[in-house]
């Protein structure tokens, strides 16, 4: 097993917000780290790309499957082309880095893979029927992998964020934001960096008896 030092981490998505966040963390943990964005021509709504991106890496130790998009529109407007690039993306893309990245480190002698999944993949949200149902998929997957791959020196485990301040949640209404932070028993929003740290120790040897795990980090929200 090499030293942490040496490990390679894939992260997609991590242009901005929780990606983001989780790559600078890495960083400093001393982990070398890849990007797989649409900002360095990674389409994961693209058949192919996911498993493109794995495999231009000499070596992968970790992924973070965090890219994800979303459209908001009520179940009764929303249509069958917004639906799949939802999908193609959140899930799709996601089934695609993970398995890819997943036979990589069976052949390898193992690795660690964390799938962001979301608040919503617990609640049923409202006008993100694409979101839900994907974020949804993203959780079960997260634990169906785990059962396959425990016993091939790979864990798989999924963070589900609550509400986070990142670019998705920015166009919120003030009177929103204000019912949604009175229903988080800790009051406010999460900031992407609390949802970097749970991903990092998931990924660490300090969570090496954890897999099959979907972690809320949702501020007590699920708890209400």
């Amino acid at each position: 097993m090499p030293s942490q030092d040496d490990r390679v981490a894939l992260v997609t998505g991590a242009s901005r917000g929780i990606g983001a966040a989780t790559a600078e963390r890495l960083r400093r943990d001393g982990w070398r780290v890849e990007t797989a964005e649409r900002a360095t021509g990674v389409d994961l709504a693209e058949p192919g790309a996911g498993a493109a991106a794995v495999e231009r890496l000499e070596r992968i130790d970790a992924v973070v499957c965090n890219a994800g998009t979303t459209v908001r529109a009520g179940v009764l407007e929303v249509t069958r082309e917004e639906w799949d690039n939802v999908v193609a993306v959140n899930l799709g893309g996601v089934f695609e880095v993970a398995q890819a990245a997943a036979q990589r480190m069976v052949d390898t002698g193992g690795g660690s893979i964390v799938l962001v999944a979301s608040l919503m993949s617990f609640i049923g949200g409202y006008n993100v029927a694409p979101y839900t149902a994907s974020k949804g998929g993203v959780a079960q997957l997260a634990k169906a992998m785990s059962n396959e791959l425990a016993g091939r020196g790979v864990r798989v485990n999924a963070v589900a964020p609550g509400y986070v301040t990142t670019e998705m949640t920015e166009s919120l209404e003030d009177w929103k934001r204000r019912e949604v932070e009175a229903r988080i028993p800790l009051g406010r929003f999460a900031q992407p960096e609390e949802i970097a740290d749970v991903i990092a120790f998931l990924l660490s040897d300090d969570a090496r008896y954890v897999t099959g795990a979907v972690i809320p980090v949702d501020g007590g929200f699920l708890a209400r």
